[in-house]
């Protein structure tokens, strides 16, 4: 069975929204971090405005290894509606995205991956589709947006990896226990 991973970048007091205001340097480790998850990963899910933002942004972007990968991977949308920006392969969840998650799941292939995404994320950790958490923590408290866990869900999760990056962010590993 494929694993969903939640990639997120997050504030210390855990703001996932807006990461650009409190992400503000990047370094070689974060890169290595980066490459070694999306390295494992063949498809990956997108909120609507996630889609929407980054089908302007990522299609022209030399921000690699991201680039390359976000704009060739399959992509899964989970939306009402159809978006109106097209972007290479990617396929609208329109219905009942939990049981095309599940179908996703019990395909081969390897990881797939949430990135941003932060209502989706949430709907998929309330369910227990949730496999991993891969956060980046940012050095920083910023005080305002969406939070990534604020709705009361409880799971336990094991810390598989810690790595702390020279400019201080925790790159941190966590195997969900549903």
């Amino acid at each position: 069975m494929r694993k969903v991973v939640a990639y997120e970048l997050l504030s210390l007091d855990g703001v996932a929204e807006d990461p650009n205001e409190f992400i503000t340097e990047w370094d070689d480790v974060m890169d290595e971090n980066l490459g070694r998850v999306i390295g494992k990963q063949d498809a990956v899910l997108l909120g609507r405005r996630t889609y929407d933002e980054w089908a302007l942004f990522w299609p022209p972007s030399d921000i690699e290894p991201f680039a390359s990968f976000i704009n060739n991977v399959q992509k899964y949308v989970v939306t009402s509606s159809v978006p109106d920006i097209p972007w290479t392969n990617s396929t609208v969840f329109d219905s009942d995205f939990i049981k095309k998650v599940l179908e996703l799941k019990n395909q081969t292939g390897g990881d797939i991956g949430v990135h941003g995404s932060v209502a989706l994320v949430k709907g998929l950790l309330a369910s227990g589709l949730i496999d991993e958490l891969s956060l980046v923590v940012a050095p920083a408290l910023h005080g305002r947006g969406r939070l990534l866990f604020d709705e009361g869900i409880s799971t336990r999760m094991t810390l598989t990896r810690s790595v702390v990056s020279p400019s201080g962010y925790l790159l941190l590993d966590y195997a969900l226990t549903n």
